[in-house]
């Protein structure tokens, strides 16, 4: 036990990053100045004010930083959002999403042509063609799961949504960590089925 203590000490030593960030929190309060930047799109308040870029008001934490790992190390990419991402340390990425996480979402409206359908799939998903139900992951509200890393949906602009449905259905949104399964559910999802739920999570809430 001793060899181990010592060896873990030296290793902390010779290489501090091993375990600088294992304590760090984010701060809601240092993350609204450093959010500035991301407001003009995402709004000030999480809320956007454009459907083709995501609310993040609400959202989880957890989620953001992922996200904005994945844009840093350019697993995820996005001509904004890249370049955006690629100065921030880990405390402004955790002071950012603290911000984010502690707003209200302003929530959004379901085309009521759309929501029986959306609904259908959003809690049974379609058996016929294998899709699965989104309920599974993002619960019967649309509020997702931190822990997992499955993001809030509910209230989601549905024009965002589907895009990233699109994206990964075509490869162009790489699916990492537990949202491996991504892929394999747009792609046997309809161009219908889509704009369904993703209205139908549009209003969900």
């Amino acid at each position: 036990m001793k060899k181990l203590t010592l060896a873990l000490s030296i290793l902390t030593l010779s290489n501090p990053a091993v375990y600088a960030t294992t304590d760090l929190t984010g701060d809601a309060t240092a993350g609204q100045a450093k959010s500035a930047l991301c407001a003009a799109c995402h709004g000030p308040d999480g809320n956007s004010p454009n459907p083709l870029w995501p609310n993040l008001a609400g959202q989880h934490a957890s989620y953001i930083v992922q996200q904005l790992k994945g844009f840093q190390s350019e697993a995820r990419t996005d001509a904004t959002m890249s370049p955006m991402a690629a100065p921030l340390s880990e405390q402004d990425m955790l002071d950012i999403a603290a911000h984010f996480s502690s707003q209200t979402n302003k929530m959004g409206e379901a085309d009521p042509e759309l929501v029986a359908q959306g609904e259908k799939i959003y809690r049974g998903g379609n058996k016929e063609t294998g899709v699965s139900a989104c309920i599974a992951c993002h619960g019967p509200q649309g509020n997702g799961n931190p822990a997992a890393k499955y993001p809030s949906v509910g209230g989601q602009n549905a024009l965002y949504t589907k895009k990233q449905l699109t994206d990964y259905k075509n490869g162009v949104r790489k699916p990492e960590g537990n949202a491996i399964m991504m892929h394999d559910i747009a792609l046997k999802m309809s161009d219908e089925e889509m704009q369904a739920v993703t209205n139908y999570m549009q209003g969900l809430h």
